[in-house]
């Protein structure tokens, strides 16, 4: 997974179609004895969730060719010895306004806010908490429609981790759980739509959307991301 985002980071640039970066990330998914775990899940078509802009999460790779000045997320999953991964992650295809600059590095902040949470004793929501103040202290909002998981030897398992909520309430955090945190922020509204094509989710204002992740496991020491080399 890891490397995938390392080849994606390399080749994304104006010109490029979603298909071919979909086609890139499964070559090397496959290439390291692992399957994509997207690819047929529920009937989702690609190995890349690839989602422009104010498109906020499962957007469908197709003959859409990036343009200077996009944000373009990224999410990819993999199965590799009866387990799962997922991960996450935004980037500039060119320069991009300072907007949308600000947007990828709060995002990926809030994050590892998240991350840093994430400890034996805390509670689930203190995570959800901290990466809601960190994102509303700038300015934007989390979406509240789509969530972190639990993750293992499913994609998705419980519990679901919201990146809102109040502290000091929810389960117990112990060691070996292992967590897809994810948040997803937008420049205005947190509402969010589905368009037609039963996958791509939008924001209903139009205003531009980011998205980062990593599957972690917690230990004694704090948490582990697993999705990173």
């Amino acid at each position: 997974m890891a490397e995938v985002f390392q080849k994606l980071k390399k080749v994304i640039a104006p010109g490029i179609t979603t298909v071919e970066l979909d086609q890139i990330a499964e070559e090397i998914i496959l290439s390291k004895g692992a399957v994509p775990a997207f690819k047929g899940y529920r009937g989702f078509p690609a190995a890349l969730c690839i989602s422009i802009n104010e498109e906020v999460v499962h957007g469908i790779p197709s003959q859409r060719r990036l343009k200077e000045g996009d944000i373009v997320s990224l999410d990819v999953g993999t199965k590799m010895d009866g387990y799962f991964g997922d991960g996450a992650i935004t980037l500039p295809v060119g320069e991009v306004d300072r907007a949308a600059e600000r947007l990828l590095q709060v995002t990926e902040r809030a994050l590892y806010i998240g991350i840093e949470n994430t400890k034996v004793g805390n509670r689930l929501f203190d995570i959800s908490y901290a990466i809601q103040a960190w994102v509303e202290s700038h300015g934007f909002s989390v979406v509240r429609d789509f969530v972190g998981h639990g993750i293992g030897m499913d994609l998705h398992e419980e519990p679901q981790i919201p990146n809102f909520g109040s502290p000091h309430q929810g389960p117990r955090l112990e060691r070996g759980m292992v967590f897809a945190l994810e948040p997803m922020v937008n420049e205005g509204t947190y509402e969010v739509k589905i368009l037609s094509d039963g996958w791509t989710v939008v924001t209903t204002d139009g205003k531009r959307s980011a998205h980062f992740e990593h599957t972690i496991a917690i230990t004694d020491g704090g948490a582990e991301i697993l999705s990173e080399l």
